[in-house]
């Protein structure tokens, strides 16, 4: 099972330009505190979370609710928003290229936001490459990603080429169909350009659009 934390940015955008969701990075271990820092400055934010059991020695057990994306905090924000952003305590940049932000898909995150309440979801080991499928149903319908097996249960890996991490979501066979390479590439895209699948943000290097800069 997984949870979120996210805060409602109620301030208009500014002369007409829409907010866009970025990946800001943070310090480890101060995802929350930044999360809380940003919903006191009015910015639209969204952590998503994971349960995690953990034991340690002569305690009973307990389970932590951990980010799923370590170091990255999402925000929704307008330009003239970044300033707010990056002024946070535990907030290093946010990630791009050069001056240039690196823009998320809205999709992804609505996916992320909606779609992980009643699933069981974990962190995964970065993937780039691997047999890929589409969810057909279901409130997931339209996500794609690489099909793992854990145990008895099958995953679908979702990558976020963006901040180079992966989480996994526990799916139904079912839910499933697979994919050709015919339909997950697009002729003529480049390795920095989108390509026509909704689950993968490609970007060869993570680079960082930092406060400095």
């Amino acid at each position: 099972m997984s949870q979120f934390c996210e805060a409602i940015n109620s301030r208009p955008s500014d002369q007409g330009v829409a907010p866009k969701w970025f990946a800001a990075y943070t310090a480890t271990h101060h995802e929350k505190r930044v999360f809380d820092q940003l919903t006191h400055r009015n910015v639209e934010t969204f952590l998503p979370l994971y349960k995690a059991p953990r034991q340690w020695k002569k305690r009973s057990p307990v389970t932590l609710d951990l980010p799923l994306f370590p170091n990255y905090v999402f925000v929704h924000i307008s330009p003239a928003e970044r300033g707010s952003v990056l002024g946070t305590p535990g907030v290093f940049s946010i990630i791009g290229s050069g001056q240039h932000a690196w823009e998320l898909p809205e999709q992804e995150i609505e996916t992320l936001r909606n779609g992980l309440h009643d699933r069981r979801v974990e962190p995964y080991p970065y993937l780039n490459v691997g047999e890929r499928a589409r969810v057909a149903s279901g409130i997931l319908a339209g996500l794609e990603g690489v099909i793992v097996r854990k145990k008895n249960n099958l995953n679908i890996v979702l990558t976020l080429d963006r901040i180079m991490r992966s989480v996994a979501i526990e799916v139904d066979a079912s839910e499933l169909e697979p994919l050709s390479k015919a339909q997950h590439q697009t002729p003529g895209l480049s390795t920095h350009s989108y390509p026509s699948h909704p689950a993968t943000w490609c970007a060869t290097h993570a680079g960082q659009w930092s406060a400095a800069e």
